[in-house]
């Protein structure tokens, strides 16, 4: 059994992610901490306190993290595709749980000494927190098993900017660090996440089983398959985080390249753009596993499988 961290900026792909690692029996999920992106930290804290309630898996320990990039000032919600809540405004009962008193950076650097080598962090929002942990405590590089980060767009458009993707702008300072560290990094981005996708017909799946945690998961999937309408894609919804938990699961769902990778940080017209090295004799060593590749049939079939549980 893998365990695994997950680091959260909960909007809807991040809640069905959470409820895919919660669900999987191949994974164990020792906390999740939370950052800014789709919505403030706070908000992100809050929907990741209701869904493991939803999940019934409040045991989870939940550690709020950073309200603001490491240098930039903070940019406004992503409220077309995730709602005003993040949610897809479906409203879920305020939390009788609350996160931990310790802070993210606390407990990352904790957890990764307690435990060396045999943690994978999955980041899917800004790598705020991940640079910070690195910043104060740099020895965590060669402690972790591997980091798998949603983010990029190294051979595809951007969905933040035309070449950008929205974690990497999130904060591109901090990913830049987290991809010059050292640390292990797999990198999920829409290279792979834009091929798999969630259906209108698997939502009617979901409202057929009719339980509660089908419905809300249809309730808020249908806003979010209405926002990626309105850019063109009538086909669905990419299942971007969830693809990050997946990797984890197995990592035969996807083909990675060994390449490096650094974030265009200078402000212009590529600002935050991912830019990979993919010459047969890079200027520099690979530093990045890329997944370029992904077996989306078989990837779709496994998280529809597990992500409402039994």
């Amino acid at each position: 059994m893998e365990k695994i961290i997950l680091d959260v900026d909960t909007g809807i792909d991040d809640a069905l992610a959470i409820a895919y690692a919660v669900h999987s029996p191949a994974l164990e999920v020792c906390g999740i901490t939370t950052t800014f992106g789709n919505i403030t930290v706070e908000e992100a804290t809050r929907n990741t306190l209701q869904m493991l309630e939803l999940l019934d898996a409040s045991a989870i320990p939940v550690y709020q993290g950073a309200s603001k990039p490491i240098v930039r000032d903070l940019t406004g919600k992503a409220r077309l595709f995730h709602g005003e809540n993040g949610l897809g405004n479906v409203v879920l009962p305020e939390p009788s749980i609350t996160a931990q008193p310790q802070c993210a950076t606390q407990f990352l650097i904790s957890a990764i000494k307690e435990h060396p080598h045999e943690l994978t962090l999955v980041t899917v929002g800004s790598m705020t927190n991940l640079a910070q942990v690195i910043m104060a405590a740099p020895e965590i590089v060669s402690l972790v098993k591997r980091v798998v980060v949603m983010g990029g767009a190294v051979t595809v458009p951007g969905n933040r900017t035309p070449v950008a993707e929205a974690n990497i702008c999130a904060d591109p300072e901090a990913a830049a660090y987290v991809f010059q560290s050292g640390i292990p990094v797999t990198l999920v981005g829409l290279d792979v996440t834009m091929q798999t996708l969630l259906t209108r017909e698997h939502l009617q799946e979901w409202r057929t089983k009719d339980t509660r945690l089908s419905h809300v998961f249809a309730d808020m999937c249908e806003v979010y398959m209405n926002a990626y309408a309105t850019v063109g894609n009538l086909r669905g919804c990419g299942l971007h985080d969830p693809l990050a938990v997946g990797v984890v699961i197995d990592p035969t769902f996807v083909k990675a390249v060994p390449m490096h990778v650094a974030v265009d940080t200078s402000g212009g017209a590529s600002d935050a753009r991912t830019i990979g090295d993919r010459r047969e004799h890079p200027a520099q060593p690979p530093n990045v596993d890329v997944c370029l590749k992904v077996d989306h049939e078989r990837f779709v079939s496994h998280f529809l499988k597990h992500v409402l549980g039994n």
